[in-house]
């Protein structure tokens, strides 16, 4: 690697993960630039009115303030995306449209500064035209790909829809056009080296890509948020047990396998659903949700210490890139029953830390959730396992992991 370049990194919201990677190249003198979108800066006015419940949304977007200097930020399109949501004046103002005009602008950037840049890391969707300019002025492309590979979630979500008719209208990333499909496939292909968070996610890329790559692939997977030293366990005995699912209401998300695992445990199980989704598209979803505590959306804090307040957080995901309610519901103390295709498998041994099962088996499902109720006075012992869990690992590992695993990279060319 040459000390005189650096790397170049980008991304459009500046989410927890890329954060850490940016935080992992400047702590080791590595970073020429990082793109995003909107973000604020600790100690800044705009951080301060982050604090504010209507702009909470930013504190998820707060940087350091050492690194203003390296940050380049191009907000206005994301801006309207955000103002979107709420006025709905800006047709065509999308998640991908925001992804490829800031990757169209980094490109630009890239020619104009590619005496000072060795590599340029990116991350799926928004990688295609900085790739293809950083290719042009000869500076390597690192490859983020934070979730499964598109061939392989399809593939699954194929199966879904043919298994669960009742859950196909809320599938989720299926109907991809096969323009975005093919650019995916593009990144891909020029990557000189690519990152992944997951075993799972590695194993996606080997099986389902179907082109010759020359790129390496390195799993480094993320850290864990700051650990609750604080959590206190309840007496789970001559209770209900507190069970919380958080995330997008999508069946790949493995909905329909949830509800009806937890069916036979009603008397012994209260459960929470965080999350939100096109409910009105699902009449089944609709009921199920009916029968449960029901919660759209919380505030990052809010949802922390509603997972110290929970026995179990169970997640019984199809697939996931990583899995970050995981390793944040362990980092508060609370034991994760999740499936063997998220981050579970790469940090949950069954029955000490966690529990796992394979993915779509309502069968394992209520086997685990059994054992759970039977052994109940377990619950604090491995509550605590899964808080030891994620002390070993912060976030400042994953940050030197990656920035070493890119230097070793680099420096072999």
């Amino acid at each position: 690697m040459d000390g005189r370049k650096k790397v170049l990194i980008e991304h459009p919201t500046g989410n927890e993960n890329t954060r850490h990677a940016v935080l992992g190249l400047y702590a080791n003198g590595m970073l020429q630039s990082f793109h995003t979108c909107v973000a604020c800066f600790q100690g800044s006015l705009s951080e301060r009115l982050a604090r504010l419940r209507p702009l909470n949304l930013l504190m998820k977007r707060t940087l350091p303030a050492g690194l203003k200097p390296f940050t380049r930020l191009h907000p206005v399109k994301e801006i309207l995306r955000i103002a979107n949501r709420y006025v709905h004046w800006f047709q065509g103002i999308t998640v991908d449209y925001v992804y490829h005009e800031l990757d169209k602008t980094v490109a630009r950037y890239i020619h104009r500064n590619r005496k000072g840049i060795c590599a340029v890391y990116a991350y799926d969707e928004g990688a295609y035209y900085s790739f293809r300019q950083a290719k042009s002025d000869g500076i390597k492309c690192l490859f983020d790909l934070p979730i499964i590979h598109w061939r392989t979630y399809q593939r699954l979500l194929a199966s879904e829809r043919e298994k669960h008719p009742g859950w196909a209208a809320i599938l989720g990333i299926y109907d991809d056009s096969k323009e975005k499909l093919a650019r995916k496939d593009q990144e891909l292909l020029m990557a000189d080296h690519i990152f992944v968070a997951s075993s799972f996610t590695k194993e996606s890329i080997l099986k389902d890509f179907p082109y010759k790559m020359n790129a390496t692939i390195d799993v480094v997977p993320y850290g864990f948020p700051p650990v609750n030293r604080h959590r206190k366990y309840r007496d789970a005995r001559n209770r209900k047990l507190d069970f919380l699912f958080v995330g997008r209401l999508v069946q790949s998300k493995g909905l329909s396998y949830l509800f009806e695992s937890v069916k036979p445990f009603c008397e012994y199980i209260n459960l929470t659903v965080v999350g939100d989704g096109e409910i009105d598209k699902c009449p089944d979803l609709r009921a199920e949700l009916a029968l449960h505590k029901h919660i759209p959306q919380l505030f990052h804090q809010d949802l922390l210490r509603l997972m110290a307040e929970s026995d179990v957080l169970i997640f019984p995901s199809l697939f996931e890139g990583f899995g970050m309610v995981v390793t944040e519901s362990m980092s508060q103390g609370t034991p994760v029953l999740t499936t063997e295709s998220t981050c579970g498998l790469n940090f949950i041994k069954d029955g000490e830390n966690g529990w796992l099962v394979k993915p779509a088996s309502t069968v394992e499902l209520k086997d685990k959730i059994r054992q759970i109720l039977e052994e109940r006075e377990r619950l604090e012992e491995i509550g605590r396992a899964a808080l030891n869990t994620a002390a070993q690992r912060p976030w400042s590992l994953y940050e030197n992991e990656l920035a070493e695993a890119i230097r070793r990279r680099l420096s072999k060319g």
